[in-house]
């Protein structure tokens, strides 16, 4: 099963982080998948550190193409509110939909991804 990284994981490891250890592992066995929502996190700021090497190896990562149900994106967010999971982005409600509707686990280091695996269905790495 692939696993959909998410930009607290990549921060994590390009500051030298204990935090992202498993991130070689998914590499190496090639199940890492990204999306344009991370792509748009991460690469202004590593294109301002001039960091174009490691661009050009984001951009060779499987990318899961995007397509928004934005009824079920509002469902999700009802949900959450309703069980007190407030502040949780529609860029993460985003992430998770994709991660969900391309059988993908969703590695994290954001809290709010242990909050939406309550009221949806993604799996966590």
């Amino acid at each position: 099963m692939d696993v959909l990284v998410d930009t607290s994981v990549w921060i994590d490891y390009f500051r030298g982080g204990n935090h992202s250890s498993d991130l070689e592992g998914l590499i190496d066995e090639d199940i890492l998948v990204i999306n344009d929502i991370i792509l748009a996190e991460l690469i202004p700021y590593l294109k301002i550190k001039k960091q174009l090497k490691v661009i050009k190896l984001l951009h060779e990562i499987k990318r899961l193409p995007l397509s928004i149900d934005w009824e079920k994106l509002i469902d999700a967010q009802v949900k959450c509110l309703k069980g007190g999971a407030n502040g949780i982005g529609i860029p993460d409600l985003i992430i998770a939909q994709n991660a969900e509707a391309n059988n993908c686990m969703v590695y994290s280091l954001d809290k709010h991804f242990q909050l939406l695996s309550r009221f949806t269905n993604i799996k966590l790495y």
